[in-house]
């Protein structure tokens, strides 16, 4: 059971039971239904704890799509996308929850997002339903809608501005 931990890339000090190894992956110690992690592992394999604990994170942060640093993705559409992560260049159409964009990430297109979290540079059509959050390194133009609006010293927003992205 001692090669399951560097494949989650993680290690651990204390070396109690091997099925007792993956919760601190979990973070809570307890799964999505509420139960406590250990109990399930203890009753079972080490490799259906192991495979119950891999999964449970995947569920909480549901889907997610993350664009590395150079990465160029030019001409989709992205839907069903829960968060996109930004590191390198999209040019996109997009209606998802929420969009974070790295320093170094650059979007060109249109988005409908719930929230949105520049860092790096957003040209094009934004509708931000619930909070647009422009960091000091982030600049936005175009067309911007949003329900509230955080810009940091030293953020840049310029364009047609509205309030209300109803």
């Amino acid at each position: 059971m001692a090669s399951q931990s560097p494949f989650f890339g993680k290690r651990t000090s204390d070396v109690d039971t091997a099925p007792a190894r993956p919760a601190p992956l979990v973070g809570s110690g307890t799964n999505l239904a509420g139960s406590p992690v250990n109990s399930s592992l203890n009753s079972g394999a080490g490799s259906l704890g192991a495979s119950a604990a891999a999964a449970a994170p995947a569920k909480e942060s549901g889907s997610k799509l993350t664009v590395g640093p150079n990465i160029k993705l030019k001409g989709v559409e992205i839907t069903d996308c829960d968060t996109l992560v930004v590191e390198g260049m999209v040019e996109a159409t997009m209606d998802s929850r929420v969009i974070q964009i790295s320093e170094q990430g650059e979007f060109k297109g249109s988005a409908d997002i719930d929230i949105a979290e520049i860092r790096g540079v957003f040209d094009g059509n934004l509708t931000v339903r619930d909070k647009l959050v422009i960091h000091a390194t982030g600049k936005v133009t175009g067309k911007i809608r949003y329900g509230k609006i955080v810009i940091e010293e030293g953020g840049r927003l310029s364009g047609e501005i509205s309030f209300g992205a109803a």
